[in-house]
Order: C-alpha cells, then sequence, then structure tokens
C-alpha cells in the first residue's frame, strides 16, 4: 500500500459497535467504507445504506473475499473474535479485531501465529490507547514528569439490568464485567507499568455465573502495583489515576475516553484538555490506516505482546474466581 493510498475498510457485523466505528472512519480522509457483511443480507443492506457502503455481503466469507477491501474491522461477539478474525487472516485480509481480542490467551496465540505467519497486520482494537490525551499521558511519563509511576488506580463500572440472555450476563456470550469493561482497566495499567509478576483478584458471581464486581491487585516486577476494580452492576467514577514518585496524572471521567487530565506535582496542578472528534473510534482506525501504509504488521502503542499479556492477566483472573466459559 503506497503512502497516499486510501484504506478500503470491509466490517464484518454490522451491530451496534460497528455503527461507531462506520461513523469514525467517513470522518477519515484517507480512509472509506467499501464492504459489510453480515449472515443476513437485509441487515447488510440496512446498514449499507446507512453508510453509504457500496458492497453488501450475505455471508462473512464474501466479504473477506472482497477484492476491494484493504482491511477487515471485526466487530462481532467476542466469543466469535477468534474464529472470524481466522476468517479474515486467512483469506489473506489484515485485521483489526474489537476488544476484548478472544475470550482467552490460547485463541489469541493462534491468531497472532496465522498473522505473523502470513505477515499480515493484526491489531486489537482498544480504542482508548488512540485518543489525543491519551499520547500526552505518555508523552508525559516519558519525560518524567511525575517521575517513576509506581500505583495505578483505575475503575471501568456500570450498572446493568441482568438479563440472562443478553451478552454482558450469557456465560455462551463470554459475559461479565472483566471481559466487557475490565480489560480496559488492565490493559491501562499494562500501558503504564508494564506485565505483572503477581496477580489476584477477587469477584461476585451472580445467578448467571458471570462476574457482576470485581476488584483486581496487579503487582510488578519493580515493586509497582495496580488497584483496579469492574462490573457490570454498580455505577464507578471512572476515574484513573497514575502516582508516581515525584506527583500524580488524574484522568479525570470518563478515563476511557480521555478529554482531560490533571499533572499535580509539588502542590501545584497543570490541567490539559483534547476534544475528542467524531465517534472517537476515527483514532484506532487512523493508526491502522498508518500502519498498513508503513508496511507494518503490528502497531507500536497496541502490539501483539502486550496484548497478549494483558489476555493472560484476565485468564488468571478468571481462573481465581472459576470463571469458565462454555466454550472452553
Amino acid at each position: 500500500m503506497t503512502n497516499d493510498a486510501t484504506v478500503r475498510w470491509g466490517i464484518l457485523g454490522p451491530g451496534s459497535i460497528a455503527k461507531r466505528f462506520a461513523e469514525g472512519v467517513k470522518a477519515l480522509p484517507d480512509a472509506t467504507l467499501t464492504a459489510v457483511g453480515s449472515r443476513d443480507q437485509s441487515k447488510a443492506d440496512a446498514f449499507a445504506d446507512t453508510y453509504d457502503i457500496p458492497h453488501r455481503h450475505a455471508s462473512y466469507d464474501a466479504l473477506v473475499a472482497d477484492p476491494d477491501v484493504d482491511v477487515i474491522y471485526v466487530a462481532t461477539p467476542h466469543t466469535f473474535h477468534k474464529d472470524h478474525s481466522l476468517l479474515a487472516l486467512q483469506a489473506g485480509k489484515p485485521v483489526l479485531c474489537e476488544k476484548p481480542f478472544t475470550i482467552n490467551a490460547g485463541e489469541l496465540e493462534q491468531l497472532v501465529r496465522v498473522a505473523r505467519e502470513k505477515n499480515l497486520f493484526l491489531m486489537e482494537g482498544m480504542w482508548s490507547r488512540f485518543f489525543p490525551l491519551m499520547y500526552r499521558v505518555r508523552e508525559s511519563i516519558r519525560d518524567g514528569a511525575i517521575g517513576e509511576p509506581r500505583l495505578v488506580e483505575c475503575d471501568f463500572g456500570f450498572r446493568a439490568g441482568v438479563n440472562p440472555e443478553s451478552r454482558l450476563f450469557n456465560p455462551a456470550l463470554g459475559g461479565g464485567g472483566l471481559m466487557d469493561v475490565g480489560v480496559y482497566t488492565v490493559s491501562l495499567a499494562s500501558m503504564v507499568l508494564g506485565t505483572p509478576d503477581r496477580i489476584t483478584g477477587m469477584a461476585t458471581l451472580g445467578e448467571t455465573g458471570v462476574d457482576e464486581v470485581a476488584g483486581m491487585l496487579l503487582g510488578y516486577p519493580n515493586g509497582s502495583i495496580a488497584v483496579l476494580s469492574t462490573g457490570i452492576r454498580v455505577n464507578t467514577p471512572h476515574r484513573a489515576t497514575i502516582n508516581g514518585t515525584d506527583g500524580r496524572i488524574t484522568l479525570h471521567s470518563s478515563w476511557w475516553k480521555p478529554t482531560k487530565m490533571t499533572i499535580t506535582r509539588g502542590g501545584q496542578d497543570e490541567v490539559f484538555e483534547e476534544s475528542i472528534e467524531s465517534s472517537g473510534f476515527n483514532y484506532e482506525a487512523a493508526e491502522v490506516g498508518q500502519c498498513l501504509r508503513a508496511g507494518k504488521t503490528e502497531s507500536d502503542i497496541m502490539p501483539l505482546d502486550e496484548s497478549l499479556a494483558v489476555m493472560r492477566t484476565l485468564d488468571t483472573l478468571r481462573a481465581q474466581w472459576g470463571l469458565k466459559y462454555p466454550m472452553e
């Protein structure tokens, strides 16, 4: 792909998250929505009509075989992420897969192996990594603005009504807070502190068997700690604090879609604000486009080995809680 090429996107699974992604792609000057695939022709047509997409496929196989598509965005429920990402990779298509990447590390290891064997781009759609303010967070930490980060405190919980058949509460769909929103907190801790060597947690498993409220404590080789909480039955503040030896960074609500942060050092506060354009999914789509034009098979911002480390942390936590999904 040339440096000035327009990236032609194919969307696999025209659900609610795909709508927000489509809005993001339409906001980019160097990307276009070329195709959508669904198992239902009428759903593909309706989605394509809404977002002015020329190619509408009634199967995922037809979508990944479309010669006019440069890259596939996998937007199906996460229990299907491995199979649908694998389908695209085996068809020779680069993949951006919505988070969580897969159900467990074993599934992700398979995807990474195939992508590397085929020299194809693959990335987890961890959208919080790519917001303008998150770039500033990483830059501030690199520049030593708060000294050495030693304690990350982060939450992401919301209160949902119990519906045993819904994606959030159904074990067959990978339900529970950890996989839906807890993964954001673990990923933030990974971004700041790296890979933990000590992992412990406690969860309340509800009537359907999935985690409804959970707390996680991660320890790191240098002595740093992450204190994380998540849930789908309780509203939390949605704040994140990165405490360092010389100061702290506070990401204000909602930290996972950040627009405001405060750097506190020497008793003084410095406030930074960044607006979010379009749906916010434009930022991760832009990163994919830049990587493809540069001939890269991984993103430096969300590399595959880091996604694997995060997934292994989730696996360890679920094992401690006794939460195993039917397909495992």
